[in-house]
């Protein structure tokens, strides 16, 4: 569980990230958890896009998504959502909060 002081740092890292995974009229699928999952472990933080065909909440999604993923949910702006799971190998690590 991260703390509000470090959920703000994150917050602050992820402003400048683009949406690398993008959430379609599919909805959520095994593809879009392992694309979310590989992008975590190789950089910790991840921003998400939930596309207008999509029926999908960004809440809802980013905390089904986190539980299932074993991350945390940062924060949820408009159709985009952030989340972050540390790195389980210390060599990996590249945010410090």
């Amino acid at each position: 569980m991260i703390t509000g002081k470090q959920r703000s740092e994150l917050k602050k890292l992820a402003q400048d990230l683009k949406p690398t995974v993008m959430i379609g009229k599919d909805d959520i699928t095994p593809a879009i958890i392992s694309a979310i999952d590989d992008y975590l472990s190789a950089h910790e933080l991840v921003k998400v896009q939930i596309q207008e065909g999509s029926l999908e909440e960004p809440k809802d999604a980013a905390n089904a998504i986190a539980k299932e993923l074993g991350a945390e949910f940062v924060q949820a702006i408009g159709r985009r959502f952030v989340l972050y799971r540390r790195a389980a190998d210390p060599d990996k690590r590249k945010i410090f909060i």
